[in-house]
């Protein structure tokens, strides 16, 4: 169902895409092996408070998020992993864990990691631990209008 959600989202703004189907993975590293995709491609959405306010944050597979450089890059005076009841909440129908970098579906402001700004491509969670979405970075672009952020 979630995927479904994403697809028609990204149909209807007529972003090109693939859908890519996998055996249930569930950290980034994994996902990105299971579907054959270099784990610099692969990306994984992190939510955070900041403020109490959930931002997205869109880092590689292996990278973390740095939250005291958010915090500087944010201006806020506080900043915090949204906790698992959060993400559930802002999330209805997508598998925990497994929500789309996509803040125009959930109205909230993206920023993604420069590691990710290298790639040609991205690939990331279709709302489901065991469907990806890959697509031109230029489109993922295009469609959120991310800030680029240097998270080390």
């Amino acid at each position: 169902m979630a995927g479904n959600k994403v697809r028609e989202h990204l149909d209807q703004l007529g972003i090109k895409y693939v859908t890519i189907t996998h055996s249930p993975a569930y950290t980034a590293q994994e996902i990105a092996e299971s579907a054959h995709i270099s784990g610099k491609e692969m990306a994984k959405t992190v939510i955070v408070m900041a403020d109490e306010q959930p931002l997205m944050v869109v880092v590689a597979a292996a990278e973390r998020v740095q939250l005291g450089r958010l915090k500087d890059v944010t201006g806020s005076n506080q900043v915090r992993l949204a906790d698992e009841s959060e993400i559930r909440d802002m999330f209805p129908g997508c598998d925990t864990g497994g929500m789309p970098p996509l803040g125009s579906m959930y109205k909230m402001d993206v920023y993604v990691s420069s590691h990710l700004a290298e790639n040609s491509q991205i690939a990331f969670n279709a709302g489901t631990h065991s469907q990806l979405i890959r697509m031109d970075y230029k489109d993922f672009v295009q469609l959120e209008r991310p800030q680029v952020i240097e998270l080390q």
